[in-house]
């Protein structure tokens, strides 16, 4: 039923919302990394209906459970990865918990410490849903080699460990995209209405970046992205509130605060040449929609998060 389903904007709060100890969970510009077996679950452990606003990769090394995505459930065991994006609500459950590691990131810090380009790189990350995959005996030592020099960064809290524990993240992306994803194509993947969200998803990656770059102006309509596939705007509307859980109006505001942020952590631009990029009029505007949906003006969340 809708009333038990939970809206997560992080891991600590999904963690403190499911009533699980949350000082394990440190998060690092928008990255965590723990091993689940220091959450304590009592199991077996079924979760309610949630939806995260991060992406997450599950590394099974000894434990079993079942996720599940908009109607359509995974066997989770061990030797096993798996990779989750903000998208649709879930539900997950464990029989046995020994040594799993979970790392959640969001956006902001994918664009900030891996790559501008990052969904480009990987268009992966746009999918969906994707089956866990066993690995061979090979990758997987690869795997836990990654995870285990993540965590340990994660861990040491250096001058530098934003940008090493970025660098290693993309490693994984690049192995994971390397051994899973070569040829990966997401348009190919899913019937009709999953291809219109992965059309749409990537409709919106691909505006911002010209955005960004200078080569449009204005920010694009729910009647762009309709007419960029041919379809009813209503009808586009329904089909991306119905599939991911959020309307499209939440989708490009979510991704104009995310660009917001990546713009705003760097001193290339101003910020009113930041308003212009974004397709904003007056910087009076701009401050306002980010204060409204940030809870900060542009010109704190700049000097509180620009990078050195």
């Amino acid at each position: 039923m809708q009333e038990n389903k939970h809206e997560a904007k992080s891991l600590s709060e999904l963690y403190q919302h499911l009533g699980f100890p949350v000082d394990l969970i440190h998060t690092l510009e928008g990255f965590t990394i723990h091993n689940l077996k220091d959450t304590r679950f009592e199991l077996p452990y079924n979760s309610p209906s949630f939806r995260p606003d991060y992406f997450s990769f599950l590394f099974v090394k000894d434990g079993s459970g079942r996720y599940t995505i908009d109607g359509v459930g995974f066997n989770v065991e061990p030797h096993s990865i798996y990779f989750t994006n903000p998208s649709n609500y879930r539900t997950f459950s464990w029989t046995k918990v020994e040594d799993i590691y979970l790392i959640t990131f969001d956006e902001t810090f994918l664009k900030k410490f891996v790559s501008t380009e990052v969904f480009e790189e990987f268009p992966f990350l746009l999918t969906e849903t994707i089956s866990p995959k066993v690995l061979n005996i090979d990758f997987f030592e690869v795997v836990d080699k990654l995870f285990q020099d993540i965590h340990h960064e994660f861990l040491k809290q250096s001058t530098d460990q934003h940008k090493i524990t970025g660098h290693l993240l993309a490693v994984l992306l690049y192995r994971i995209k390397e051994y899973f994803w070569k040829d990966y194509n997401p348009i190919y993947e899913g019937n009709r209405s999953s291809q219109i969200v992965k059309l749409f998803k990537q409709m919106l990656e691909k505006h911002y970046r010209d955005l960004s770059a200078g080569k449009v102006e204005t920010i694009f309509r729910v009647q762009d992205y309709a007419d960029a596939q041919h379809l009813n705007p209503n009808y586009l509307s329904n089909v991306i509130k119905s599939k991911t859980g959020k309307p499209i109006a939440t989708w490009i505001a979510d991704k104009t605060i995310a660009e917001a942020k990546s713009l705003l952590q760097t001193a290339g631009a101003s910020i009113k040449e930041i308003t212009y990029k974004l397709g904003f009029s007056e910087v009076a505007h701009f401050s306002n929609y980010f204060k409204k949906n940030t809870g900060t003006s542009p010109a704190l969340y700049r000097k509180e998060h620009l990078q050195s």
